[in-house]
């Protein structure tokens, strides 16, 4: 694959579109940007009440991704003295008040009413708004962090924390803040190149620190399979994640409002699968091979990869599981029918006299779906595996998880939104991060990132039509390991650090960033906690 790269659109331009389009927010019951204990919009860009007027007006607190809204107030701010403590005024938010109270070095003192100097998490009382969304409330030497779920009020303690690192300080005055997209994380391909269960827990801290919440984790390819299996253990590799470490890695993704979604690609990238299981592999008139294909007009085909697909949706407790479905091989030669006529007449049989072989394929995915589904799953595929004008149509509940434009028959992004489908940006021009940069593949910059994509910009440089934006739900920077031993794991995390920083910044809030790149590097520097 060896695409041509589309002209570049100025930053500019793409930041425009994203101010002009992604400006709705949703916010918690009562606390929305037009109101403060009733005041208007106009009335909060003056001071809050406070004890002296001595102080200046509060600035924004920093943070990455940054904050939304700031209301300044004149006040010195907080920061942790001796005897601070973080209290939690829900049973629910205990362990998120623990965790804040052991990062700061202060105590956590339970479900206490707060005192002068205290952090107090809170639940909101009507409970209704995004549940990612948050208030930051810093008055009178105390904080006070609410939202409508846990995962908002964990997100304000990031805030907090971050903010002190910045300029030891948490400014005076009101945050309100909440998320653009519901997606927003990092796509890892563990089955290429092995990662170490510590290495893939400090990326989780990270990325909750960044506020991101999805992490997928692509763990079965052509190169090996590596997780454990209880029910396959002849397909999984020699270097691989136990069950055991996958649960410890689970946990704590729980713990920082992380989902994991794992991913089992098929009917291609089977190759590992398909060395212990030959009988299943897809090979041609001549009996020649295609790598990575199963057999999907075998009954036995469907048998394994069912099986998997359950052991695994059981062993992922996130809401989400990935089933593939690109690059199948059968459809990449020049006569698809005459190559596999077994494929052509399996077609036939299961689809009509005029169902084709991309047909089998489609309905392939549908019936992997179908399993994900019966797990309680929302199932998620490539978009290279959704096709159109056949016989068989890809079920419309199937997320799309739009990676390329550069495919046989490539579709523009248009295709699946104008469907009315749920798209996931994973950009292949801005969000691949491809070990040995294969196939005119460079490592992408935070810099380019941060200063011209957008959820918007799913297919090479230029965003799609506005009106698509409740379909387009967030997005996901992706590591693959073509070549897995370009770069160790230390160089991996150093190499992905900045994108996945602009990343954050970019699905928290799309319009154009207030700090310039520099500006930005320096304050991710600075607020880092892996330091």
């Amino acid at each position: 694959m060896s695409p041509s790269r589309a002209p570049l659109v100025a930053g500019a331009a793409v930041a425009v579109a994203a101010a002009v389009t992604l400006t709705v927010v949703v916010w918690p019951e009562g606390s929305g940007p037009g109101t403060q204990n009733g005041a208007s919009a106009s009335a909060r860009t003056s001071a809050s009440p406070s004890p002296t007027r001595s102080y200046p007006l509060s600035t924004t607190p920093q943070s990455v991704p940054a904050v939304r809204e700031h209301t300044a107030a004149r006040g010195p701010g907080w920061k942790p003295a001796k005897d601070s403590a973080v209290v939690a005024a829900d049973p629910e938010l205990a362990d998120e008040a623990k965790l804040l109270a052991g990062e700061l070095k202060i105590g956590y003192r339970g479900e206490k009413s707060p005192r002068s100097g205290d952090v107090e998490l809170a639940l909101a009382a009507s409970g209704k708004g995004d549940p990612e969304s948050y208030t930051l409330k810093a008055e009178d030497n105390r904080v006070t962090i609410s939202g409508p779920g846990q995962a908002g009020v964990f997100y304000g303690t990031r805030t907090l924390k971050q903010s002190l690192k910045a300029d030891s300080t948490v400014p005076e005055g009101v945050v309100r803040d909440t998320p653009d997209r519901p997606q927003r994380g990092l796509n890892l391909d563990i089955a290429r190149k092995h990662y170490s269960a510590d290495w893939i827990e400090d990326r989780l801290r990270e990325m909750a620190d960044l506020k991101l919440n999805q992490l997928g984790l692509h763990f079965s390819d052509d190169q090996a399979f590596r997780i454990e299996s209880d029910l396959h253990p002849e397909v999984v590799s020699e270097e691989h994640l136990t069950k055991a470490e996958v649960r410890r890695i689970l946990k704590l993704a729980q713990s920082l409002h992380i989902t994991v979604v794992g991913e089992i690609d098929s009917p291609g990238h089977l190759g590992a699968v398909l060395r212990v299981h030959p009988d299943l592999q897809l090979r041609n008139t001549q009996g020649v091979a295609r790598e990575g294909a199963i057999d999907i007009s075998k009954p036995e085909a469907a048998k394994i990869v069912d099986d998997l697909l359950k052991e695994y949706a059981e062993l992922f407790p996130g809401d989400w599981f990935h089933v593939g479905a690109d690059e199948y091989q059968a459809l990449t030669v020049s006569d698809p029918a005459a190559s596999y006529p077994q494929l052509a007449s399996a077609a036939r049989e299961k689809y009509g006299d005029d169902a084709t072989i991309q047909d089998l394929a489609e309905g392939w995915l549908n019936d992997r779906a179908a399993v994900i589904r019966k797990a309680e799953k929302i199932p998620k595929a490539w978009n290279d595996g959704f096709f159109s004008g056949g016989t068989v149509t890809a079920d419309k509940g199937i997320e799309v998880e739009y990676w390329t434009g550069k495919e046989i028959g490539a579709r523009p992004p248009q295709d699946y939104l104008a469907e009315g489908r749920k798209v996931v940006n994973l950009n292949d021009e801005y969000l691949y991060y491809v070990l040995g940069e294969p196939n005119d593949f460079t490592y992408p910059t935070g810099k380019r990132i941060y200063e011209q994509w957008t959820p918007f910009v799913l297919r090479g440089t230029e965003p799609v039509a506005e009106r698509y934006s409740k379909q387009i739900l967030g997005g996901r920077f992706a590591v693959w390991g073509d070549f897995p031993n370009a770069q160790t794991q230390t160089q991996v995390a150093q190499g992905i650090r900045m994108p996945l920083n602009a990343v954050s910044q970019k699905l928290w809030d799309p319009r154009e960033p207030k700090l310039t790149w520099a500006q930005f590097t320096a304050l991710a520097d600075k607020v880092d906690s892996s330091d």
